[in-house]
């Protein structure tokens, strides 16, 4: 019998572990309750209308389907049986395993309000991206119909909470679409009056970032037209408004960029934990208890030189290669195999702010602005699966940059959170995380 592998995420750290154990003699089974693999730096753009979600998104079974030795499941874990060393799905089915990797990402974390969900979403997924730019777009199309100054200022007020990346990206370009790609659309409103909040609770936006390289991108925001408060959190959100240094404020748009925490992989595992969810692993990446499971990507709190490995890309994708290259060891020396303790190279940070305007921090280096922007499409497009998807993703990005226009401003489905067009109803709430890590 071959060697059974399972691995539970085709996020980064799932997939690359898949793609680097082509030919190691295993049986593997790729497990996600989504069907496509998703590049998440780029999915604020999706919520933001730059780009359509079959630029970000690939099927999994298209990827993968010259692996005669993988199979691929659409389902969803509810638990791991440590015991007989099985996977046990929804439907009751039981996956069998020699070595397992769990990498089931990160879902948003309100702090203890939950119930924040519904009225500021976040932004992990296809769906939210879908969602915010749903909402986003209807608040102009609700605010060119309403007679009301006090309705129409409430729909033109947009406010993100959470001014890391994600928080600045997505506050640079809804800046740029209401002030210089939407003017002269509308009839009735001017877009340009439309308020943009983004609402830190720490001293300093981008705080991963050095004081200088924050500082910046405060001056390129301001110039943008982004109201930025920091120092305050958020008390108080409702389908309404924000609560904010006990002064309520109108916003019919709320997108939520403050705080993302692990699956529940944990649970599954009865594994020791982190304050966030992620589950405590060793040097090695396996559990401290068991080999034989691995724990990669956002799932994971590792060290490395001393420091936590951040939840970024390139170091799930980093950890992925290491776990393939430590099952290959084992199978060619057995469970004795030597393993050396996984070191994460980092990549340094990256930002957008905006058109022409990047902040990028490699150790001692620094950049930004213009030149920076360009560093950082690249970057972002070398790290997309495919020589399709950059080719498209870089086709866009000209004609964007060439034409002033977004290229995804299509309002086209129904949304299964909250919304005054549709029949009330709430999502269910993701208990896995995004699939990938």
């Amino acid at each position: 019998m071959a060697y059974r592998v399972v691995v539970i995420g085709a996020g980064f750290a799932g997939l690359t572990a898949v793609k680097d154990l082509k030919g190691a003699g295993c049986e593997i089974t790729l497990i996600d309750q989504r069907n496509h693999h998703l590049f998440q730096p780029l999915l604020y753009q999706v919520a933001t209308t730059l780009l359509s979600t079959s630029e970000i998104a690939w099927p999994i079974r298209a990827i993968l389907q010259k692996r005669k030795d993988v199979t691929t499941l659409l389902a969803r874990v509810i638990d791991i049986d440590r015991r007989t060393k099985e996977v046990i799905l929804r439907n009751g089915m039981r996956i069998p395993y020699d070595t397992l990797i769990v990498a089931t990402g990160a879902r948003h974390a309100y702090f203890g309000h939950d119930e924040w969900e519904a009225d500021a979403p976040g932004l992990k997924t296809l769906e939210d991206a879908t969602t915010i730019r749903r909402r986003m777009l209807l608040a102009f199309e609700r605010a060119e119909l309403t007679p009301s100054k006090h309705e129409r200022d409430a729909l033109l007020t947009f406010a993100i909470i959470g001014a890391g990346p994600t928080g600045v990206e997505l506050a640079g370009i809804i800046a740029e679409l209401a002030h210089r790609i939407l003017p002269g659309e509308f009839r009735h409103i001017d877009t340009r009056r439309a308020r943009i909040l983004l609402v830190e609770a720490g001293p300093n936006i981008l705080p991963a970032f050095s004081k200088d390289l924050s500082d910046y991108a405060l001056a390129a925001l301001s110039r943008r037209g982004v109201e930025v408060r920091t120092g305050k959190p958020v008390t108080k959100i409702t389908a309404e408004g924000i609560m904010l240094d006990d002064r309520f404020i109108p916003a019919r748009t709320v997108i939520w960029a403050a705080g993302v925490q692990a699956s529940r992989a944990k649970d599954w595992l009865d594994a020791e934990a982190d304050r966030a969810g992620r589950v405590i692993v060793s040097p090695g990446l396996t559990l401290p208890d068991d080999p034989s499971i691995f724990v990669l990507g956002d799932t994971a709190h590792v060290q490395s030189d001393g420091k936590p490995v951040p939840g970024v890309a390139p170091a799930a994708k980093q950890q992925g290669s290491y776990a393939a290259r430590l099952i290959r060891r084992r199978l060619k020396h057995g469970d004795q195999a030597e393993t050396t303790p996984f070191r994460y190279r980092d990549m340094g940070n990256l930002a957008t702010i905006g058109r022409n305007a990047a902040v990028i921090e490699y150790g001692r280096f620094r950049l930004k602005g213009w030149l920076a922007w360009w560093v950082w499409g690249i970057a972002h497009i070398y790290f997309l699966i495919g020589t399709r998807s950059r080719l498209f993703v870089a086709l866009s990005w000209l004609w964007i940059f060439l034409s002033r226009q977004n290229s995804a401003r299509l309002i086209t489905q129904k949304e299964t959170l909250k919304d005054p067009d549709v029949t009330p109803g709430k999502a269910v709430a993701d208990d896995t995380g995004t699939g990938g890590g």
